[in-house]
């Protein structure tokens, strides 16, 4: 039985249910913050990213927010936000955006559910792969140019196609 069919039993269909409930299966620590917020660490390669998902009745929309900390010298934050723009062409849902005052790069994604949609559990685990799969991919980018004086083309050669597996 999928996950959806689990919920189709069910009568609390609540998106952030579900959530919890992947979350659950998942074994990714949790904290339910509110009824209509989860925050969660999910572990990638490169680092754990903290996941914050968040229902809103009013929009009926479900809002992704995947962060991990930051901090790029100031002199490299016009190359920073070069890449994010190259980074953002790149990929068909979510974009990135850094938060300079919080320190983080943020993985951003809203799933519109407008007319009383129903979102199931194969769309939640598809929008948390997304978030942590984008964030692995380019991860590397921001880093070298932040860290290693690459310009953002060069460092996007190491974004340019999806990695499947591990070497």
């Amino acid at each position: 039985m999928s996950f959806s069919e689990d919920y189709l039993l069910s009568d609390d269909l609540h998106p952030i249910d579900i959530v919890e409930n992947l979350a659950t299966r998942h074994a990714w620590e949790f904290d339910r913050v509110t009824d209509d917020q989860i925050a969660m660490a999910v572990e990638g390669q490169w680092r754990t990213y903290a996941l914050t998902l968040a229902w809103s009745s009013q929009d009926e929309t479900l809002r992704l927010i995947c962060t991990f900390e930051m901090e790029p010298p100031t002199d490299k934050m016009g190359a920073l936000y070069d890449v994010l723009n190259r980074c953002n062409d790149m990929v068909w849902t979510g974009a990135f955006t850094y938060w300079s005052e919080q320190k983080l790069m943020v993985w951003r994604y809203g799933l519109c559910l407008a007319g009383g949609q129903m979102v199931v559990a194969e769309q939640i685990d598809q929008l948390i792969s997304a978030a942590i799969t984008a964030s692995e991919r380019f991860y590397p980018a921001f880093q070298l140019v932040s860290w290693a004086d690459k310009s953002p083309a060069d460092a996007m050669k190491v974004a340019i196609a999806e990695a499947y597996g591990r070497a």
